[in-house]
């Protein structure tokens, strides 16, 4: 019985991690690139490059591409926010399928 039970408290934890997008960014983190002795370490951040036609993003929360309402809007969400999970093939181009297809 108590097999029973530990195992539907891992499901429904399980449920939530895949159904709520808080908890995925939570336990969930890219690992950055080590340095190697070749490169130097550079504590100064890079200003991030600013389109003209596009405003100021405010990082509200929207990371998928189905929230958002363009492409120039996946891109600037993608160049200004972290954690966005617009890029599933890591090329700098967000939301292929639904928004920014070639």
């Amino acid at each position: 019985m108590k097999k029973w039970i530990v195992l539907a408290a891992l499901a429904v934890l399980a449920w939530q991690y895949m159904d709520n997008p808080d908890w995925q960014s939570r336990f969930f983190r890219s690992s950055p690139t080590p340095l190697t002795s070749s490169q130097p370490a550079d504590t100064s951040p890079e200003p991030a490059p600013q389109a003209e036609s596009t405003p100021n993003v405010r990082c509200d929360g929207r990371q998928y591409c189905s929230q958002m309402t363009s492409c120039a809007e996946a891109k600037a969400f993608l160049r200004s926010c972290p954690g966005m999970k617009m890029d599933g093939d890591g090329d700098g181009i967000p939301c292929e399928e639904q928004w920014c297809q070639m």
